[in-house]
């Protein structure tokens, strides 16, 4: 009886040392993450004083940035996954080295985005459908942010790498710091004080770059003053082909998977588009508003990701797959209480950004869709970054491919056309896609086979 009692006693322990392993990791990035919706919050909101069109332009803008982070979370799950597996073996040396050769690689990248942002900024937008009186506000609010996206993409790569370490506390503080300077920015730069006249919506997109700068100044800082992890200016940068392709054949995949979704989002959106102001104004604040429901998948993705990698490393694989499933529980739990009040509150959500009722209505309805699907929708986050974290990155990719494009282009264009659906169509089809894709992912997880996987 002794024995029967330390045995529950101990396991005991062990469970509640693993359920605050993924929360300390966890609630962090969800604190960042909220910061990072409330930012965008608003932008929106002080957009939308402008003109109720404005937040139309912003919606655009992200889309195309959206596709430019694709290939910036391509170099980011990259990163946390090497940088952790290596972390894990306690190879510091190589753990470095890979921080660096992301950094290189990322800032290769967004310069030469910035560049064709740049040059094709109107051409992007006339391909898009967008009318003379939505591209008033998306030009200039997206040269303000896409040229400079160097400094977004330093964001990603140096919190994937400081995710990678365990360290989740300096993004959300960087994130924390940026988010309340560019509200304040936003304020002056949209409306003016002390005489200045304020810029508009361009004042909102030159908010937000400064904003991301002094977050990346924050977070190189950091490496600064970690015990084992330094990394300097003044360092060796040399490219290391052999890394970089490392680095690559993990995170391409996981950045193709992004680059699918949001080539898909262009094409539905399109579709929206076509269905008049009313319902793309609709869309973007339904996204908006439902936007804080995957706020706790993001969180425990990245504690599933960084303790995945870094078990895996240790060469524990067992314990990398209870806090897959630990990861995913707590999301679940947290997401389905946000999604039943959003439920029940939609339409008192909603009329914080608009007081149009067909706005309001629209809006309401695909809200109340996507709720019922949360739990499917902490899979297609939790265990797809479980899985990223492994390296298992070309199964989520290849599901995502036929998902987008089967499931909410395909079936979303047929019911918001053929069956006259409309937005509501559209956004129902993108539940289709969560329910299975979450149910194949889950299915993928639990066979174990990612447990095999090599990074070299």
């Amino acid at each position: 009886m002794y024995k029967i009692k330390k045995y529950i006693s101990i396991k005991e322990n062990i469970d509640r040392n693993l359920i605050k392993t993924v929360f300390v990791l966890a609630f962090p990035v969800i604190i960042e993450n909220i910061l990072q919706v409330l930012l965008g919050t608003a932008d929106s909101y002080f957009v939308s004083k402008l003109d109720s069109t404005a937040i139309a332009g912003i919606g655009l803008t992200n889309l195309i940035m959206n596709i430019y982070i694709a290939f910036f979370i391509a170099v980011g799950a990259g990163t946390t996954a090497v940088v952790s597996r290596y972390y894990g073996m306690g190879n510091i040396k190589k753990a470095i080295n890979a921080i660096k050769q992301s950094i290189i690689f990322s800032v290769i990248i967004s310069v030469i985005i910035g560049a064709l942002s740049l040059v094709f900024s109107k051409q992007i937008f006339n391909l898009l459908g967008a009318e003379d009186d939505v591209l008033v506000y998306t030009l200039p609010y997206f040269n303000a942010v896409a040229v400079p996206s160097v400094f977004l993409s330093l964001i990603l790569i140096l919190s994937s790498a400081l995710r990678g370490i365990g360290d989740t506390k300096s993004p959300m503080i960087a994130v924390g710091i940026s988010s309340i300077l560019n509200i304040i920015l936003d304020y002056i730069f949209i409306f003016g004080i002390f005489g200045f006249d304020g810029l508009g919506i361009l004042g909102a997109g030159i908010a937000t770059t400064l904003s991301r700068f002094v977050a990346v100044v924050i977070l190189f800082n950091k490496f600064n003053n970690k015990d084992t992890i330094i990394i300097k200016l003044s360092d060796s940068w040399k490219i290391d082909k052999k890394m970089i392709k490392t680095i690559s054949r993990i995170g391409v995949p996981a950045g193709m998977e992004k680059l699918f979704m949001r080539l898909g989002q262009l094409v539905y959106n399109s579709f929206i588009i076509s269905l008049g102001t009313s319902s793309y104004v609709a869309h973007n604040i339904a996204g908006t508003i439902d936007s804080y429901t995957y706020l706790p998948a993001m969180g425990f993705g990245v504690a599933a990701a960084t303790l995945v990698g870094q078990n895996l490393g240790a060469n524990k694989p067992e314990q990398a797959k209870k806090y897959g499933l630990l990861s995913y529980g707590f999301s679940t739990i947290l997401m389905v209480t946000i999604g039943l009040l959003i439920f029940i509150f939609a339409p008192n959500l909603v009329g914080i950004f608009t007081d149009d009722n067909e706005i309001i209505s629209l809006s309401a309805s695909v809200l109340r869709i996507i709720a019922i699907t949360q739990p499917f929708l902490s899979i297609t986050m939790v265990i797809a970054s479980a899985l990223q974290g492994a390296g298992d990155t070309k199964f989520p990719m290849y599901l995502t491919l036929i998902g987008i494009w089967i499931l909410r282009v395909g079936l979303g264009y047929i019911l918001a056309n053929t069956f006259n659906l409309g937005l509501v169509g559209i956004w129902l089809a993108l539940s289709f896609d969560i329910v299975i894709r979450g149910i194949i992912l889950m299915k993928r997880f639990l066979n174990g086979k990612w447990k095999n996987i090599k990074i070299n």
